[in-house]
């Protein structure tokens, strides 16, 4: 039976490791999801004010377009205007030069001869009034002509800064996540080590455990029944752990944004006191407790983190005193802020 029980003990111990795991990753997938979305804030802001420029510019063109459009039909309505009167000219000054022919031949032709060339001299100044008319016009299409090219540039250099700001944001997201990946790695490294020492400090004992990425100690060890007030005998094991954090504090890099979370488990059965109405008071009193105590010994109260599970997170599901004492326990693990 005891053999049985050992054996599960052993099974049950794994747990925790897996769920805090699953844990780091779904927190790590988080803070990507939060830099992503924050970058595709700012990108979308910044593609706003440009759609509204590239509107804009699309609506100026349109507009001198169809303005274009107008000034091209008035233009040929001028050239034929220009065109039928340079043949009228032409027909003119070729009567003009019959009738001067015929001059010699009477006085009476002399006359009529005179009156067409007033008319002559008439039709070539409204021709020459349209000439100027269509010079005009050409200069103002080739205008039009230049500012349409100055847009279709603008246009064409806002898309260039366009593609080069979403190549600007692409790689840094690349960045941004090798070095995540790095110092999710590099803290590994310290919390392996870190493990490593406190099994040298607090070796083999039933009462202090480490399981997966957490070390575990029964509530016994640390408090009396019921009550949140560190036991004097406390002092030297909770001394020796917090040797080994501030060891860990000076060889940490500072930009890496390390805890060391403190979590307080009670068992099942109910509490309710005047200074503990439930178990999830008594389990975070506790975890602030040693959390006070280890900010006596010197370590920065920013990399300490206080929780509180109550009942809710038992060890051992049984019922029985034995189960009752495992689920009694702090719980301390080093993870990311």
């Amino acid at each position: 039976m005891a053999g049985r029980l050992v054996r599960r003990d052993r099974a049950l111990n794994v747990w925790p490791g897996y769920v805090d795991a699953l844990t780091t990753l779904l927190l790590s997938v988080v803070f990507l999801l939060t830099i992503f979305v924050t970058g595709q804030f700012f990108l979308s802001q910044e593609l706003s004010g440009r759609d509204t420029v590239l509107e804009r510019l699309n609506r100026q063109i349109s507009e001198l377009t169809d303005l274009l459009a107008l000034e091209r039909s008035g233009k040929r309505a001028l050239e034929e205007s220009a065109a039928s009167l340079r043949a009228n000219l032409q027909g003119s000054e070729a009567e003009r030069k019959r009738l001067q022919d015929l001059l010699a031949s009477g006085q009476g032709a002399e006359g009529k001869a005179t009156e067409l060339g007033r008319q002559l001299d008439a039709e070539k100044g409204a021709t020459t009034r349209a000439l100027t008319q269509v010079d005009l016009l050409n200069q103002q299409i080739a205008a039009m002509r230049q500012q349409l090219a100055a847009l279709e540039d603008a246009l064409a250099a806002s898309e260039t800064r366009d593609r080069e700001s979403q190549a600007r944001i692409a790689d840094l997201g690349s960045r941004l996540n090798v070095a995540l990946a790095q110092r999710v790695q590099e803290l590994a490294r310290y919390r392996s080590d870190f493990f490593g020492r406190l099994r040298q400090i607090l070796g083999n004992r039933s009462d202090i455990r480490i399981v997966g990425d957490r070390f575990v100690l029964q509530s016994e060890v640390l408090f009396s029944a019921g009550q949140a007030v560190l036991k004097p005998e406390a002092g030297p094991e909770i001394d020796r752990i917090a040797s080994a954090i501030l060891e860990l504090n000076r060889q940490i890099p500072s930009d890496i944004p390390w805890v060391l979370r403190v979590d307080g488990h009670t068992d099942a059965r109910p509490i309710n006191s005047a200074q503990f109405p439930s178990n999830w008071a008594l389990s975070a009193a506790r975890a602030i407790a040693v959390v006070q105590y280890l900010v006596g010994k010197g370590i920065p109260p920013q990399r300490l983190l206080a929780g509180a599970f109550g009942e809710f997170q038992p060890l051992d599901a049984g019922t029985t005193e034995e189960a009752y004492a495992r689920n009694r326990r702090i719980e301390m693990k080093l993870t990311e802020r």
